[in-house]
């Protein structure tokens, strides 16, 4: 398809609502010319200064999974940092199997990758990953972030998946809302529980 336009995709691994965020737009490349570009972004980074730590990662956790994600970005490439993504993201968020054991394998990668979580090797890429991402929408938002032809957002926040046409239609309405001047958020019913 000569008109398939990219959508850059960037999400904190850790978040469940990111995960199905992240699996409505597979949906979404089946059903419209769209095709994503994933990028990790940090909520560790992202609320660093914050006086208290919304997520409550008061042990550093949610650095380990964005330095392993963006190693591999940065080593495999984007299809290999897709296929981690859709392993890590049904393991954990779906089974509820914290933990990168059998992850890295199910992707195609080599499990001594693992080690790189524990590193800090990877801290600046993953901040300038982050930075890139929150740069199109400013540090009042979190995860996930996406940008498409010019058109930049956070979420949209879900807790189910639209299948089908009915992700095309969400496609469609959130970027025609998002590329209104002067738009700034747009919020539905009251925060459900993500169904996986």
């Amino acid at each position: 398809m000569t008109d398939r336009r990219f959508a850059d995709f960037w999400f904190d691994p850790s978040c469940p609502y990111t995960w199905l965020t992240s699996r409505w737009m597979t949906e979404v490349e089946r059903v419209r010319p769209v095709r994503v570009r994933w990028h990790v972004m940090s909520l560790a980074v992202l609320n660093e200064h914050a006086e208290v730590d919304p997520e409550g990662d008061t042990e550093g956790y949610l650095w380990l999974p964005v330095r392993l994600f963006t190693a591999v970005e940065r080593r495999y490439g984007q299809e290999a940092l897709a296929r981690l993504y859709t392993a890590f993201g049904t393991r954990v968020h779906r089974d509820g199997q914290w933990g990168f054991d059998g992850v890295l394998a199910e992707a195609g990668l080599p499990a001594e990758l693992a080690v790189v979580a524990e590193s800090t090797e990877y801290d600046q890429a993953v901040r300038a990953s982050h930075a890139e991402g929150i740069a199109k929408v400013g540090d009042h938002v979190g995860t996930p972030v996406i940008s498409s032809g010019g058109v930049s957002f956070f979420g949209p926040v879900i807790s189910r998946v639209p299948r089908g046409e009915d992700a095309g239609r969400l496609w469609d309405g959130t970027l025609l809302v998002a590329a209104v001047p002067g738009f700034h958020e747009l919020k539905g019913r009251p925060h459900e529980e993500p169904e996986f």
